[in-house]
């Protein structure tokens, strides 16, 4: 896993072509539009990614790492089960909706999927980590009750929250669906 993007220069282009991503789709984005709105010439984007896919990759790594943190963050507040699982999923899913509703936001999925696998597949293994962990220790409290093992939990909870995502619904059914399995999974594990 990749750290935060701490070059500005890097985070200027990552920002500027999940703007482009989203506002011409990933096939019409150009290198150019990409440069442009990051404020930098062709030449000197390139010498940061060789390509289009290589900004994508490194968009989905990003997303990771910054998901990670603050997932794991989530589950470090205060509140009841519900509330600080509700709270982290909300937390994992922010930004979805907006792509979701983007014109090509479906095309930005699919294309990250084809492109990241590798980035996506450790992404969501971290995510399902630190459910896990939190799952772990929320049982030794006896807060919850586990029917499985919490990392069986922690993998079902990011594979549902991926798969949201990708049926592409539209964005505000997007919405009540996490809510929804929200619901569910914390009425599933607390102990009343």
């Amino acid at each position: 896993m990749v750290e935060a993007v701490d070059d500005s220069r890097q985070k200027a282009i990552l920002d500027s072509a999940f703007q482009a991503f989203s506002t011409y789709g990933y096939r019409k984005t150009s290198m150019d539009d990409i440069a442009r709105g990051a404020g930098m010439s062709r030449p000197a984007l390139y010498l940061h990614f060789k390509n289009k896919e290589a900004i994508v990759s490194k968009l989905t790594e990003f997303y990771y790492v910054e998901k990670t943190a603050a997932v794991t963050a989530a589950l470090a507040t205060q509140g009841s089960v519900a509330e600080v699982l509700t709270h982290a999923i909300q937390t994992q899913t922010a930004g979805i909706a907006k792509i979701l509703a983007s014109p090509h936001g479906l095309e930005m999925l699919d294309n990250t999927k084809s492109m990241s696998s590798e980035f996506i597949a450790e992404g969501e293994a971290g995510l399902a980590g630190v459910y896990a962990e939190w799952l772990s220790r929320q049982e030794q409290l006896g807060r919850v009750r586990l029917l499985t093992s919490a990392a069986e939990t922690g993998r079902t909870i990011t594979a549902t929250l991926k798969g949201l995502k990708l049926i592409g619904a539209g964005a505000d059914v997007y919405e009540q669906q996490v809510a929804q399995i929200a619901a569910l999974i914390s009425a599933g594990l607390e102990v009343k």
